[in-house]
């Protein structure tokens, strides 16, 4: 089948389709040519002899046992760090975006303005500015569980993140035909009922997939903890400490990409599956639809079952 032509550049004829393939042959040729430069210096320092991999990979190594367990303590703080951002992330970002959606367009200015700020700092930087600033306030979290350095980098990491999550949860609101807001409006529901039982959730489930993108990106940020919260040894911490003393890094820095690449893929997956999972109930539920009107409805009769579905889910 012939590909759709293009309405942003012209398709390429066969001296640029040739000239985009040598020039390809050629980056790829430099690539590996650093590669092997890499690889070559590396093994001349010895990282890739079997001594330096044992600790890893060998159960009669002294060092294996308690390496692992070190590294097993800090994914699992990854994993608690993570999870609880992700936690506040989500509450504290769907509170925003429903007051963002709530707030009349002058009183919404202050509120925008805020986020607009916020999301426009690294997040290294506001992880930065709750380890430092909150204990001068008298936020030192002293007795909290995990430790008050879990805190800071969820603190950092939340304030971050639920801007972005906020702006998921508006767009995928807004994204939704207005035909669901006129009839639950219609039937009696005020604002805040229509967008709690009727918005939010079909919301949700329209931004799943960049809402389980944004999960990635949280579990990955966990990660600065190493570069400004030195006592908190999540997992990139706890390899730099390992690998510090037992003087091999570039084994134990893969083996921690390794990991994070794994958990990674695992939420990808996930992303994947309930999208297609979402796609399918809702070609079901289309199917049930025009098996009960007993034809293919039109745009208008589409709009009108959208509404008599909405008042029957309320009743």
């Amino acid at each position: 089948m012939k590909a759709a032509p293009s309405v942003l550049y012209d398709e390429p004829g066969p001296k640029a389709r040739r000239r985009i393939r040598q020039g390809s042959a050629v980056a790829y040729a430099l690539l590996l040519a650093v590669l092997v430069a890499v690889v070559v210096r590396l093994a001349d320092a010895g990282q890739f002899t079997a001594e330096k991999w044992d600790p890893l990979a060998s159960p009669g190594n002294e060092s294996f046992d308690a390496l692992w367990n070190v590294l097993g303590t800090g994914l699992q703080r990854t994993l608690v760090a993570a999870a609880v951002a992700i936690g506040c992330s989500l509450v504290v970002g769907t509170a925003i975006g429903v007051l963002r959606l709530n707030l009349g367009r002058v009183a919404r200015m202050p509120l925008v303005a805020a986020m607009e700020v916020v999301r426009g700092i690294p997040v290294v930087i506001t992880i930065y500015f709750a380890s430092r600033v909150l204990p001068d306030l008298g936020l030192t979290f002293a007795d909290a569980p995990g430790g008050r350095f879990l805190w800071y980098l969820v603190i950092g990491l939340t304030a971050y993140n639920a801007v972005i999550i906020a702006e998921l949860v508006r767009t995928g609101v807004e994204s939704l035909p207005r035909g669901q807001r006129e009839a639950a409006l219609a039937i009696g529901l005020t604002r805040w009922q229509t967008l709690r039982l009727i918005l939010l959730p079909q919301a949700f489930r329209v931004m799943l997939p960049s809402l389980i993108s944004q999960i990635v990106v949280i579990l990955k940020d966990t990660s600065l903890a190493a570069l400004i919260l030195g006592q908190y040894q999540e997992l990139l911490r706890a390899s730099n400490l390992a690998a510090q003393q037992l003087d091999n890094p570039i084994p134990m820095f893969l083996v921690t990409g390794a990991i994070y690449v794994a958990i990674n893929w695992l939420l990808s997956k996930l992303a994947e599956y309930a999208e297609r999972r979402g796609g399918r109930r809702e070609r079901e539920r289309r199917s049930a639809s025009t098996a009960k009107g007993g034809k293919n409805p039109s745009a208008g009769e589409r709009g009108g079952a959208k509404q008599v579905d909405l008042v029957d889910q309320t009743n």
